[in-house]
């Protein structure tokens, strides 16, 4: 068994059954932490399900800003850390000389949490960081029927979730509706990280014509990392926050709430969706 399930003995109850409790094996999806250095130096701290997390640790700095193109690391490797036994829960990144080192005063204080990506920024300019890339042109149109099938071709390659119940998931699709790459975590801000790291090393920045998929809800943060790797569509099966609307608005990309079945909601750039 990897490291991203565990197993445990839980108590099972079913009123209707006789008995109604049994002790029965369960497997969980695993969190850790993981350390971000750059230059040996920690940057942040993100509570993650180990795996992929070269990709967790570069869709990150994509997303804060700190690179914008694989060509600005050097190395990344998985260190492995202080702990006893070795745990592996420690990414040092080494930046090209000509990247500026990323600011690590109070106000951009990076420790994460599985829920919530932002926490601890000590202020709303702290979390606002302006793409490099355009999206407000991308000329991405895609019918309606295709989005409408994201979600279950989403749902159907999460393995990890099938067995523990307990992951998030992103994916990265094309126009026609072809996934590129899955990825899940338990935090859904690390599963888009994981795939925009993915993409990043994969030389395709920016992400034009492609879309996002998200199981839950899309949040300022997930439409900002978004925007930062310059994809014009982000779609998620729960609701969008308001600020989330608002800056797919400011950023000219399209984001769709609330697609399951044939419904869904098109809270900004509805001209790209075709019927």
């Amino acid at each position: 068994m990897g490291r991203n399930v565990t197993r445990r003995t839980v108590v099972s109850v079913d009123l209707g059954a006789s008995p109604p409790t049994r002790r029965r094996p369960d497997e969980l999806a695993a969190e850790e932490p993981l350390e971000i250095r750059v230059r040996k130096k920690p940057l942040a701290v993100t509570m993650r399900t180990p795996g992929h997390d070269i990709d967790l640790a570069m869709g990150f700095l994509l997303s804060e800003g700190v690179i914008g193109k694989a060509d600005d690391v050097l190395t990344a490797q998985l260190c492995a850390g202080t702990d006893t036994p070795n745990t592996y829960n420690v990414v040092d990144v080494v930046l090209d000389p000509h990247v500026p080192p990323p600011v690590t005063d109070p106000s951009r204080n990076f420790y994460t949490t599985s829920s919530c990506g932002v926490c601890g920024k000590a202020s709303i300019d702290a979390i606002r960081t302006r793409s490099k890339f355009e999206v407000a042109g991308d000329p991405l149109e895609i019918p309606a029927r295709v989005l409408a099938e994201l979600p279950e071709t989403l749902r159907a390659s999460q393995r990890t979730f099938d067995r523990t119940g307990g992951l998030h998931a992103a994916g990265l699709f094309t126009a026609a509706g072809d996934l590129l790459v899955l990825r899940e975590d338990v935090g859904r801000h690390n599963a888009v990280d994981k795939v925009l790291g993915w993409a990043l090393r994969e030389g395709r920045l920016p992400l034009s014509g492609h879309v996002l998929m998200v199981s839950g809800r899309a949040s300022f943060e997930l439409t900002q990392k978004a925007w930062m790797a310059g994809l014009p569509l982000l779609a998620a099966v729960s609701a969008p926050s308001t600020l989330a609307v608002e800056l797919a608005d400011e950023a000219g990309m399209t984001l769709i709430g609330f697609l399951r079945g044939q419904r869904m909601n098109i809270y900004a750039g509805a001209q790209r969706v075709t019927f």
